[in-house]
């Protein structure tokens, strides 16, 4: 497996947890994971991950930057990706 393969696997299960980490955080009153931290996991190469995490724990679904801007920018990575290849 290639190197940005195993890049994007990891960022995206990485950004998964961070999502339903920070919804079980909110919903037992613990410390939470920034909204930038977030996005920046996304960015970073996580949105799929992001997106499914965020429909999974039903967290951030609300905000229009996480409901319309993370399936926009997955859309834009996908185009990316299928560039470089």
């Amino acid at each position: 497996m290639g190197v940005l393969a195993t890049y994007l696997i990891g960022i995206n299960i990485l950004t998964f947890i961070m999502f339903n980490l920070d919804k079980w955080y909110a919903s037992t009153g613990g410390w939470r994971i920034s909204e930038r931290s977030l996005l920046i996991a996304c960015l970073a190469g996580g949105a799929l991950g992001g997106y499914l995490g965020m429909k999974y724990a039903h967290h951030k679904t609300k905000k229009a930057l996480f409901s319309f801007g993370l399936p926009a920018l997955g859309i834009a990575q996908l185009v990316f990706l299928i560039w470089i290849l």
